[in-house]
């Protein structure tokens, strides 16, 4: 988790997604990243909770690899330590609360748009804004950032539902989005977003 002040000088815009029209985006919460990723399970967790009481979809995606026909650059780059389909390091961590409607999104690079249908599956929920978890801050969940809003999504990051191999590379990220991509965001600041947002039922 970032320190506030090591991004606060970058962080000039700020804006509440809006629940009506923003997805969470659940990045590569997987086994192979168990240990990155357990510090932020019970924000994830709080964060998944919020979106499904507000009628938010959820989606999670997985990075796998099934053949060298995907591994693009991949393998070169960390030396063939990548994540095997099939294998228990590519399922999804048992303890989120994934749900049997919920749509998981499979790739096999840092973004979550590239070679996949993502982009399309938003377009047909008629989603306009994306909240962004998950592991790690730097790669995937910073690609698949950058990568909506150039398509055109309005980019919610999260900066206590995100971690990677260090705090220095976090908060590194956390500067270049805030200066460029996104609106940052936390558990705390969404359930106060959601709470001043009239719900589904209201607007019947």
């Amino acid at each position: 988790m970032a320190s506030s002040s090591s991004y606060k000088k970058f962080e000039t815009r700020k804006r509440d997604p809006d629940p009506k029209s923003a997805v969470l985006l659940v990045i590569d919460m997987q086994n192979y990243f168990y240990s990155m990723g357990k510090p932020i399970l019970p924000a994830i967790k709080t964060t998944i909770d919020l979106c499904r009481r507000n009628s938010v979809p959820v989606i999670f995606t997985r990075h796998c690899h099934k053949s060298p026909e995907d591994y693009g650059m991949m393998y070169e780059w960390w030396n063939g330590d990548i994540i095997r389909d099939g294998t228990v390091e590519a399922e999804l961590i048992p303890e989120l609360d994934r749900r049997d409607g919920d749509l998981v999104v499979e790739k096999h690079t840092y973004s979550a748009f590239r070679d996949t249908n993502l982009e399309e599956k938003l377009l047909e929920m008629g989603i306009k804004e994306v909240i962004v978890t998950g592991v790690m801050t730097n790669l995937c969940c910073e690609t698949t950032a950058r990568e909506a809003f150039i398509r055109g999504f309005r980019v919610f990051f999260s900066t206590d539902a995100t971690a990677t191999s260090s705090a220095e590379l976090h908060d590194a990220t956390l500067k270049n989005l805030a200066y460029g991509f996104t609106y940052l965001v936390d558990c705390k600041r969404i359930q106060a977003a959601f709470l001043n947002s009239p719900s589904p039922q209201e607007l019947r």
